[in-house]
């Protein structure tokens, strides 16, 4: 039996999220479909992790086992063949016996993007968040550095998806400014249900005054979600990077993942 990982990357919009749900389209169910037409048996696919629905990925990685004798390199090329327009397989290689694309991930990065405008671009109205005036790049980037490090990111977690624990390691909370785009980018060795997006939201709100950059420290450790910022929609967030070991991780290389159309 081999054990196949793809690179992929989707357009959110249509989709309740990569989870298969009774009654939903999801990318999940979408992308196993069309793996049972060119395998010609039932695949059961692991994601490298839940993105919600309207959430968008750059980069994605999912995972399965076959006894077909495809070669990997023409696994794109063939679900390609079956998928719609919004969903695309770049890559595909053959993995570890023991690979597991949620479980071998190292680390992920997503990044969030906001627009800087009072006039909707209809173009980009489930691709991004649109804010009227100018965030505070001082106070933000003065918060974001807190939510770096170990911590209990309880405070930053919707009621969703049970966990065994709330702790994480954020390697970089950082924004970066692209004309009248505001890009916000956290790293982690895992991410809680709505958490990039609940960090989101509260540096908008410090960034409007409604909190200050040092409240951050006391938000994480009071683990209340009410003391922290709303949750940003979903149509601003993407899976831009993803880190593997080995052969894997060979797919996944490179620098920062640019979001521009």
């Amino acid at each position: 039996m081999r054990n196949i990982a793809v690179k992929l990357s989707y357009d959110g919009a249509a989709y309740h999220g990569w989870q298969t749900q009774r009654g939903e389209v999801t990318v999940q169910q979408t992308l196993e479909r069309a793996a049972e037409r060119v395998l010609g048996h039932a695949v059961k696919i692991t994601g490298c992790g839940r993105t919600d629905a309207g959430v968008h990925a750059r980069t994605y990685c999912a995972g399965f086992e076959t006894d077909g004798t495809i070669p990997a390199e023409r696994i794109p090329f063939a679900l390609n063949s079956y998928l719609p327009p919004d969903v695309s397989v770049s890559d595909a290689a053959d993995a570890p016996p023991d690979f597991n694309a949620i479980l071998s991930c190292e680390k992920k990065e997503y990044t969030y993007r906001v627009v800087i405008s009072r006039v909707r671009d209809p173009f980009l109205s489930c691709r991004a968040h649109f804010v009227p005036r100018s965030p505070d790049a001082e106070r933000i980037a003065a918060a974001a550095k807190a939510f770096a490090g170990t911590h209990d990111f309880a405070a930053v977690r919707s009621v969703g998806t049970e966990t065994r624990t709330t702790v994480r390691t954020v390697y970089w909370c950082e924004t970066e400014t692209c004309g009248n785009e505001l890009l916000f980018r956290v790293c982690a060795d895992g991410f809680l249900y709505n958490m990039a997006r609940a960090i989101v939201g509260t540096l908008l709100y410090v960034s409007e005054g409604k909190l200050e950059p040092e409240d951050v420290p006391a938000i994480l450790a009071s683990r209340d979600r009410r003391l922290a910022g709303p949750t940003a929609p979903p149509g601003g967030l993407y899976l831009t990077r993803l880190w593997y070991p080995g052969p894997v991780g060979a797919m996944f290389g490179g620098g920062k993942v640019s979001l521009n159309f």
